[in-house]
């Protein structure tokens, strides 16, 4: 991959944590059941891509913008039985592929 390919890239995924830090009305859940990711995934991959150099807590505060014990207590709600079961399934997609 070039290096103009990585910029790219890393332009897009800046804009896409900008986009999912200001959509705050978006709860992981939801993003769970439709596309079988959430905010939590993008930071372990972030962990996982960083290998030693970020740990998960440093990597879900980049996504988040802030620690996450914070942003669950200000903006995430709970998760209903029917939320729970219909990401079940879209996560189960993940791996049938």
């Amino acid at each position: 991959m070039s290096a103009a390919n990585e910029a790219i890239e890393a332009a897009a995924f800046r804009r896409l944590v900008a986009h999912l830090r200001q959509r705050t009305d978006v709860q992981n859940i939801d993003l769970m059941i439709s596309g079988g990711f959430c905010r939590n995934c993008l930071a372990d991959w972030l962990a996982e891509a960083a290998g030693p150099t970020i740990d998960k807590d440093a990597a879900r505060e980049a996504i988040y913008g802030m620690p996450y014990a914070e942003y669950k207590a200000r903006y995430q709600t709970a998760a209903s039985d029917e939320q729970l079961a219909a990401m079940a399934t879209s996560v189960a997609l993940n791996t049938a592929r």
